[in-house]
């Protein structure tokens, strides 16, 4: 009975090209890794794998490059997944930032971890789940992808299995998760119940009508999937599990979900609310900036007071998910390129600081914020770069932070949301205290050695790639969000031909 329909549908395979090859691609890696010497081999240093985390690299550039050939583009695969340009921004932006995980895992892994195939094919798996978070045309594909992402990040924040802090952190994650997930899909539940149906287009036509007789159970499936999303991006008060996932984690790790977790989660979330709930917006718009102002708050206050870098990194991510969610509150197609935009300034910022930090760890091993003292003389490029990408965490000018934000602010106050970006202004002030100490550490403290440190080259490229995107994207940002700009577009633009069709007679 269902065939006749089922042929209606669009599969065409070849839309899901990107996710096939990450999805081969984690595959070889671990059968690569099984036929690849031994882990005793590997514990004694004999037989290095390195060169493992440069291959998943390349599958996840290889991914982000097919991407590509659907620029312009605006398919539906089987009515689940749409593949636009907004679909194509983030497979390349998740692909890249993936790439730059690897390539900043491969010699963490070699000297700490063991079984590199499944660590590195758990990364690429979590890259098909955000694919299909921003790609999701409904709500069920939604969850599944979410789904994914969030399994494969479980067992990487667990996977130092050596570790206590480790296993405390993924145990923690997981289980919270898991709550989080239950929560979510009862949302799910309680929005198709109200709707009858789970596509985003199809909710948003159904809200459009009058819902005064049903806005109780609609609002309360909507706040409960706000808490379930909550989760994912670490907004306050759905924030518990980051700051122990953060410290537990193996470094690398914590940079990816500091980047992929949250992306995804804003990916998701912008699309969800534009294309299903913004008929509701004047019911929501205060509740999320709400969420923005306690965010915000929570995670810069409490970032003051720590000693860890890993947890003070933390608590920053989360008082950078407070700016973030100042664009779903003022959702407009503005505050949408705005809110695209700032993130990308934010992930690449971001990836910056953790690079340095990972290349720190390498020849350290230590990870507090007094262990930093003297850097500047140990390894002068290093400190550089480091300083930079501070900088443009805290929102300082020339750098990619102070556009972005200027952006995303006004944005916002163009929304009647001036009080909302006063406040980010004056958190943004806060933050730049706490992102000096670790400046003041490295330039003025007193190093424990004097002796230089080693040059490791291809991280240090890298690393020079994303400082140069912190700089292009502060200094001449049109590019940059001219292509987002073309990106949301689409999914305004679905809304809009979704109306047009319910309007024909």
């Amino acid at each position: 009975m269902l065939w006749p329909a089922m042929t209606q549908l669009n599969f065409q395979w070849e839309l899901l090209a990107p996710e096939f090859i990450l999805v081969g691609w984690a595959g070889a890696l671990v059968l690569l890794d099984l036929f690849w010497g031994s882990s005793a081999g590997l514990r004694t240093g004999r037989i290095g794998k390195e060169p493992l985390g440069y291959l998943a690299a390349a599958g996840a550039v290889a991914a982000a490059l097919v991407s590509l050939f659907w620029i312009g583009d605006h398919k539906n695969f089987a009515d689940l997944i749409d593949v636009n340009n907004y679909t194509t921004l983030f497979r390349v932006f998740f692909g890249l930032t993936a790439a730059f995980a690897c390539i900043a895992s491969a010699r963490y892994v070699k000297d700490r971890l063991l079984h590199p195939g499944e660590y590195y094919a758990l990364i690429l798996l979590s890259v098909v789940g955000a694919n299909g978070m921003a790609a999701a045309s409904e709500l069920l594909t939604a969850y599944i992808s979410l789904e994914l992402l969030s399994f494969s990040l479980y067992v990487l924040a667990s996977y130092d299995k050596f570790d206590l802090r480790s296993n405390e952190g993924g145990l923690k994650y997981m289980l919270l998760g898991a709550f989080s997930s239950a929560i979510f899909l009862y949302g799910i539940s309680l929005v198709y119940g109200v709707t009858g149906s789970t596509h985003f287009n199809a909710i948003g036509e159904v809200l459009k009508g009058d819902t005064s007789d049903i806005d109780m159970a609609l609002l309360l499936g909507l706040a409960l999937m706000i808490g379930g999303l909550g989760f994912k991006v670490a907004a306050v008060p759905f924030h518990m599990w980051t700051p122990d996932a953060y410290e537990g984690a193996p470094l690398p790790i914590t940079a990816l979900i500091s980047a992929l977790s949250k992306s995804a989660g804003f990916a998701l979330f912008l699309k969800l609310f534009t294309q299903a709930f913004l008929p509701l917006i004047d019911d929501w718009r205060y509740f999320i900036a709400a969420l923005s102002v306690a965010t915000m708050a929570l995670g810069n206050l409490v970032a003051i007071q720590q000693q860890n870098l890993k947890r003070l990194l933390a608590y920053s991510s989360i008082g950078q998910v407070g700016y973030l969610l100042m664009g779903i509150a003022a959702l407009s197609p503005e505050s949408a390129s705005a809110l695209v935009l700032h993130m990308i300034g934010y992930v690449v910022t971001n990836l910056a600081v953790f690079v340095c930090i990972i290349i720190y760890y390498n020849w350290t091993g230590k990870e507090e914020i007094k262990d930093y003292a003297g850097t500047a003389e140990r390894a002068p490029f290093l400190a550089l770069c480091l300083s930079i990408a501070l900088f443009s965490l805290a929102g300082m000018p020339l750098f990619a932070g102070f556009a972005t934000k200027f952006i995303l602010f006004q944005s916002a106050a163009q929304e009647d949301l001036l009080w909302l970006a006063g406040v980010a202004v004056f958190f943004s002030f806060v933050s730049l205290y706490y992102y000096l100490l670790i400046v003041k550490e490295m330039y003025l403290g007193e190093p424990a050695e004097r002796t230089r440190f080693p040059t490791p080259w291809l991280e240090y490229g890298a690393l020079s790639l994303l400082v140069a995107g912190v700089m292009f994207v502060g200094l001449y940002p049109q590019p940059v969000y001219d292509a987002v700009e073309d990106s949301t577009a689409t999914i305004f633009a679905a809304v809009e031909d979704s109306a047009a069709v319910s309007e024909r007679p």
